[in-house]
């Protein structure tokens, strides 16, 4: 039995690192069992090895999710490594989801090197994200998961693809509104933080309440853990991000700021509006970015936040969790929530 992942815990980086401790290998062996174009390619995404699968020390996440995950496990009583198959399951559909929206999304850039379809081609990163999919139904299953396990994978996925293609069409309409987009993120991004918590409490022996709090508390933190990443789309240091400043604007996202933004009733909003009408090129941007200020975008997105960090700090004291698993969470929680990560 391995040292619990929430032992003395100080930091959200220490709870990162023992999961990494823990995963990475259980991923790698994983997606060792690949054949091999999609091994090469997921060992490159990981950022495992390069194009030509030279070992490369390249960034491969923060493994949030996963730890999410192993620490949810041990807030219900359970052990970490009960958990691992369920936490390389979360990893992997995260991945699949980066991969196929840098193809959608068409972004060259993911942490500092050419994303999947950049260095392989489209076609190529399409079928290795599937891949990955598949790989991590396989890693459930493969690892004596409870029956619901693999259901609620399924519901999850299902609820991110619907996210995904409600964030495709609103790149089509003039008008979206702020509830629609609000939605559209909780499935997006929520569904797999709840995912991943509701797994870790399953396989660590959780009540159907446990259960439900902590996934609530997993839905939570993630919404507000896309609404910094909106934020970073816009306003992000491109040291820290991995990509270019303003690049959902260049793409003309209908980010939670802008259509905060847009949907203001204010001058500034119905600037944006009317810029928003036209593709935009990089000269424009900084004029953007402005007007989503000005409009109330980013006040009302650093609003939500707290007010999401909030309630989900109350689900999981509903959970009744473990103490030192709820301070891993909660510092996990802060994180996600941290603006300048």
């Amino acid at each position: 039995m391995t040292e619990p992942v929430a032992a003395g815990v100080r930091t959200a980086a220490d709870v990162l690192g023992r999961t990494r401790d823990l995963v990475e290998p259980a991923l790698r062996r994983a997606v060792g069992t690949l054949p091999a174009p999609m091994r090469r390619i997921a060992g490159y995404h990981f950022g495992w090895w390069d194009e030509r699968e030279r070992p490369t020390r390249a960034g491969g996440g923060k493994a949030l999710r996963p730890a999410f995950t192993l620490l949810a496990a041990e807030s219900a009583g359970g052990e970490a490594e009960a958990a691992l198959p369920a936490a390389v399951a979360v990893e992997l559909a995260h991945n699949f989801s980066l991969v196929h929206d840098d193809v959608m999304d068409g972004d060259a850039v993911r942490r500092h090197r050419p994303t999947v379809w950049n260095a392989f081609g489209r076609a190529e990163a399409i079928l290795a994200g599937d891949s990955m999919l598949a790989l991590a139904f396989a890693a459930l299953a493969g690892g004596g998961s409870p029956a619901e396990s693999t259901r609620a994978l399924a519901r999850c996925v299902q609820s991110l693809l619907d996210g995904q293609s409600a964030d495709l069409g609103f790149e089509e309409r003039a008008e979206v509104s702020l509830g629609e987009c609000v939605r559209m993120a909780e499935g997006k991004t929520g569904a797999l933080f709840g995912c991943a918590c509701a797994l870790g409490a399953l396989h660590g022996g959780a009540t159907p309440e446990q259960v439900a709090s902590l996934r609530v508390f997993g839905e939570r933190v993630g919404l507000a853990f896309q609404i910094v990443d909106d934020l970073l789309g816009i306003w992000g240091d491109p040291a820290v991000t991995g990509k270019p400043v303003h690049s959902d604007l260049l793409n003309r996202k209908k980010s939670l700021p802008v259509v905060a933004a847009l949907t203001s009733g204010t001058r500034a909003g119905g600037a944006l509006a009317a810029l928003y009408r036209r593709p935009l090129a990089r000269p424009d941007l900084p004029r953007a970015a402005r007007l989503v200020e000005e409009a109330g975008g980013r006040a009302w997105s650093l609003a939500m936040v707290d007010e999401l960090l909030s309630q989900a700090l109350e689900a999981l004291r509903s959970a009744a969790p473990a103490p030192g698993a709820a301070a891993g969470l909660e510092a996990l929680a802060r994180l996600a929530a941290d603006r300048d990560r």
